[in-house]
């Protein structure tokens, strides 16, 4: 009940006004309207956070502390019931939350985000020495890798750093990838799934902040092997590639997450495009743009692409148009796309076109109402579908990818640039 006043008195607030000095001011702009919107759901997330810690149940909290996983700490999704479902660190999410408090700090210059930002970021120092898990970009580059950029905190340099050494003792040089799974050992002898390419961004800062060219080679020795064995002749990409590190062979060409082991898990195919631009702009190799274009072709050209331009969660799903949305794998490739926009001049005005769709049917269609939804941006993303795990629900990561998506329109709009 204290929850559901203080929500209301919140809401009653916002739209009074009284959140103004948060807040910048409403002028009728997507971007203002979805980031001041993020604002108001972000505060009601950290009560929601609160609430959901002091409400652990005693076999979650006896779980936790066998398997020694520490603290819940920042959110992944709604479940069915409506109940928020926090992550421990170990999570390959649990670095999405604190990052999208640090793109509000960017936005806003209000440092009370800044202080939400670093206190959900400190959460996760452990998993700087975690090897056990491919996610380091995804936990701690989202997280201290805009910490860092938008503070220069030494402290935060010298964790990710040593994320990065932790993240490149899982590279196989005979087979020329790094290992993304430990789990499922009966299935796969060394699994690659195509969302590894999103942690190599890790690795390329590395090589600048320490000069070390090692990480440099590693990333692109993985996205030129990705490149090699993960895409079909029409550019749709596997999920998961299985290899002997040995031979440096392809034993299995499978998925997990998506419908079938030949379809087009939506997803895949978003973190394809987004992991290749940004691959390009790290490394300025003509192949990496070109594969990048060519998922985009495929993405768009699809008969089953949604005149929305939000993908079904698979698009080789059999039930399609009555299949579930994934408006997490619409927003990545929004913010894969503004960035693209610079690299391919001739093709510049129909990739924005294209991201500023997708940024506005999301608002219109796939956002939230103001105080509901547990504080989470986007309604309807899919997680693993093939296993009913997080289907229809929102999900950490969407709103993470929204917002950068919205800042990246901001920044192009106004200087024409994004880094």
């Amino acid at each position: 009940m204290k929850r559901r006043i203080l929500h209301l008195l919140f809401i009653l607030c916002f739209y009074l006004g009284l959140y103004s000095s948060c807040t910048p001011k409403f002028k009728g702009s997507i971007i203002e309207d979805n980031l001041t919107f993020a604002q108001s759901q972000l505060r009601i997330a950290f009560d929601e956070i609160d609430y959901a810690r002091t409400n652990e149940t005693p076999e979650s909290r006896q779980e936790r502390e066998k398997k020694g996983w520490g603290e819940l700490t920042n959110p992944r999704n709604s479940e069915p019931d409506g109940s928020l479902h926090l992550v421990p660190s170990k999570d390959w999410t649990s670095g999405f939350f604190p990052g999208e408090l640090w793109y509000l700090y960017e936005y806003t210059q209000n440092n009370f985000w800044k202080k939400k930002a670093q206190q959900h970021t400190d959460m996760l120092e452990r998993e700087k020495m975690n090897g056990k898990t491919h996610d380091m970009g995804f936990k701690m580059y989202c997280s201290y890798g805009n910490g860092y950029r938008l503070t220069q905190d030494e402290r935060y340099k010298e964790i990710l750093l040593q994320s990065a050494r932790t993240l490149a003792t899982r590279f196989k040089p005979q087979a020329g990838i790094i290992r993304s799974w430990d789990h499922s050992q009966k299935k796969w002898d060394c699994p690659v799934i195509i969302d590894n390419m999103m942690n190599l961004e890790l690795l390329f800062w590395a090589t600048k902040e320490s000069k070390d060219s090692t990480f440099y080679h590693i990333a692109v020795s993985h996205a030129r092997t990705t490149m090699k064995n993960h895409f079909r002749p029409d550019n749709s990409c596997y999920h998961v590639i299985d290899y002997d590190t040995i031979s440096g062979k392809v034993l299995k060409k499978n998925t997990h997450q998506g419908f079938s082991h030949e379809s087009a898990w939506s997803r895949g195919q978003a973190w394809a495009l987004y992991g290749y631009t940004m691959c390009y702009r790290e490394t300025k190799f003509p192949e990496f743009l070109q594969q990048a274009k060519n998922v985009e072709e495929y993405l768009f050209k699809h008969p089953h692409m949604p005149a929305d331009y939000i993908p079904y969660w698979d698009f080789d799903a059999p039930k399609i148009p009555n299949e579930p949305r994934d408006a997490s794998a619409a927003a990545v490739i929004a913010s894969a796309l503004y960035e693209l926009s610079l690299y391919d001049s001739e093709n510049t005005k129909r990739y924005k076109e294209r991201a500023d769709k997708i940024l506005e049917n999301l608002t219109k269609s796939y956002r939230s109402t103001i105080g509901k939804n547990n504080g989470f941006l986007l309604l309807h993303s899919t997680g693993t579908k093939p296993s009913n795990v997080e289907v229809d629900v929102p999900i950490v990561y969407a709103d993470y990818y929204f917002i950068e998506a919205l800042l990246r329109k901001d920044r192009l709009e106004k200087t024409g640039k994004l880094f």
